[in-house]
């Protein structure tokens, strides 16, 4: 097994590399690729130095699988050249979540979208996989008419640079390079990516478009995206409305049966998800359960999880897992 992380270097990169070898991937060469000025240096895996190599060397090395986490510049211009050599690129960018042909997956959903000739399969955006997580089942049971979600984010999301902006903050310190257009610590900022058509952002169009991409075109969905000063993951408040009625029960027992669901619903005792609960988990957490009392058929949820691990590179490891355990590729 020829292993490609392509941004080896960076946050999502770093978590990638964790995780492989937390699940014990199995591999024999592993290649990491960052950016020309990290070229030479080494990073270290499986207890053992890695010398960072560019892309052009990483394609010279007969990989099978190939994780990106480079960008979408990258991406679009080093994917399908990997995949033409017949390795499978798995990637974090949102360069590819939206082409026709190009499976978005969220493997306890829809691995079995991935078809044989896939050879770039694109992983979601965090906050889309956290959700249509919890969606999943209970659109198959009552089928979901309506999204409205709002999404407390992480600094994390924005990389190293978000997080340096916040401790810097936090401390009263000066920082050159800010993540955000306003100040994080001690404050929320509604606006994360860059704004588009009627004001909406990159990151509320890409709840919509992949929410219909990985469940159901025919849900109507709206969101507010929302930066708020926590590293430990991201929150989001969503509202339901299904077209059928359901119970509290029913809805609670479907998503505690959902693979990488973790129901954490005790009002009483005070316990709900929340960010520094789900820091370094795999899990996605659903709380704060309750019907919309104000029109029928409607639910609200709180759901939590880590954006660094299922929200990105968990995920991607899965699919990875996914091409191997169905013999996509031969190790």
């Amino acid at each position: 097994m020829n292993l490609v992380l392509a941004g080896a270097t960076g946050l999502v990169g770093r978590k990638m590399m964790e995780i492989l070898e937390e699940r014990n991937f199995v591999i024999d060469n592993f290649y990491p690729v960052a950016s020309e000025r990290s070229v030479g240096k080494t990073v270290l895996f499986k207890g053992r130095e890695h010398k960072i190599i560019s892309m052009e060397e990483a394609l010279t090395k007969s990989p099978q699988i190939a994780i990106f986490s480079a960008g979408g510049a990258a991406s679009k211009l080093w994917a399908p050249k990997f995949a033409q050599m017949g390795c499978f690129v798995i990637d974090n960018s949102s360069a590819w979540r939206m082409e026709e042909n190009v499976p978005l997956v969220v493997p306890e959903i829809n691995g079995k979208s991935i078809g044989k000739n896939d050879y770039i399969i694109a992983n979601p955006n965090c906050s889309t996989i956290q959700m249509v997580m919890a969606l999943f089942p209970l659109h198959n049971k009552y089928k979901i008419k309506r999204v409205v979600v709002s999404t407390y984010q992480s600094v994390t999301g924005s990389g190293a640079k978000g997080i340096n902006q916040l401790m810097a903050e936090s401390k009263n310190e000066s920082i050159s390079e800010k993540a955000y257009p306003h100040p994080i610590h001690m404050n929320i900022i509604p606006h994360a990516g860059e704004f588009v058509e009627e004001n909406y952002t990159t990151e509320e169009v890409k709840l919509v478009t992949e929410t219909h991409k990985i469940l159901d075109p025919s849900i109507a969905v709206t969101a507010t995206v929302v930066r708020v000063p926590v590293d430990g993951g991201h929150s989001e408040a969503v509202n339901l409305e299904f077209e059928n009625d359901f119970t509290i029960f029913e809805v609670t027992r479907l998503l505690g049966g959902m693979p990488g669901v973790v129901v954490f619903d005790m009002p009483e005792a005070n316990m709900y998800p929340m960010p520094y609960l789900a820091k370094d988990k795999d899990e996605v957490f659903v709380g704060r359960i309750r019907r919309d009392l104000s029109q029928p058929n409607s639910l609200n949820l709180w759901i939590v999880s880590d954006n660094l691990r299922k929200g990105a590179a968990t995920n991607a490891v899965q699919i990875a897992e996914y091409l191997v355990v169905n013999k996509f590729v031969i190790k």
